[in-house]
């Protein structure tokens, strides 16, 4: 895809949080533009051309995380996952320096990390380049009249369903009721089947899950985490 007139876009998250840590902002300083997946930012790409995975993850197969966090889930997938080439988007720059920080601390290779929104990256991933893509405790914006700042809904999925390869799984990983309604309302409308056969299939974590810090807030607050399998069609 590419769109050479620049969009306007919201971002209603945060961009940052406390102060960093010297560290951290070592991280960033020395390891942040090494780990990018490429051209991204409308500066550095105005044409937006589309990225050279290949050559960036050496032919692997690309899996993608929307709002990593704190990276805990990215680094484990990486390490479990050698063969695979992983990129991450997310735009808390507090959340990209804890990744970089677990990156060094884990000696991994295999990532690549967008600080920015991922509709932008999304504009410069190639049609049909990621094999697997990971959507885990999303801001849930509760409020009704903030449902449409959700990751769930046309302008975030209609650009992911076209980055993604035919048979690909999306997962999704929510304990907000309500999102998981509007998650299977929307993503089957944009091209994706939910796998789930009983209720196993969307109560029990994957097999491969490592669970979050936010998960166990989650769990020690009460609320059921859901575990949401789709398929690219």
């Amino acid at each position: 895809m590419t769109h050479n007139i620049r969009p306007r876009r919201n971002f209603y998250g945060r961009l940052k949080g406390k102060t960093l840590k010297q560290s951290q902002k070592g991280y960033l300083e020395e390891d942040l533009m090494a780990l990018s997946p490429g051209p991204v930012t409308w500066d550095e790409n105005p044409g937006r051309t589309p990225l050279e995975l290949k050559a960036r993850f050496d032919g692997k197969p690309v899996w993608l995380e929307i709002g990593f966090g704190g990276g805990e889930h990215m680094v484990h997938q990486a390490q479990q996952n050698p063969d695979v080439g992983l990129i991450g988007a997310e735009p808390y720059i507090n959340g990209v320096a804890m990744l970089l920080g677990k990156i060094r601390r884990a000696g991994t290779d295999n990532i690549a990390v967008h600080a920015g929104d991922a509709r932008d990256l999304f504009d410069v991933l190639p049609e049909n380049a990621i094999d697997r893509a990971f959507l885990l405790y999303p801001d849930p914006w509760p409020k009704t009249r903030h449902h449409r700042r959700r990751f769930v809904t046309r302008e975030h999925l209609e650009p992911l369903a076209q980055v993604m390869k035919p048979g690909a799984l999306f997962r999704v990983a929510t304990d907000i009721e309500d999102y998981v309604r509007q998650t299977l309302e929307e993503v089957p409308r944009y091209g994706f089947e939910w796998l789930a056969q009983r209720p196993q299939d969307w109560r029990d974590p994957w097999d491969d899950w490592i669970s979050t810090r936010y998960e166990q807030k989650a769990l020690r607050e009460g609320r059921t985490p859901h575990y949401l399998t789709f398929q690219k069609t």
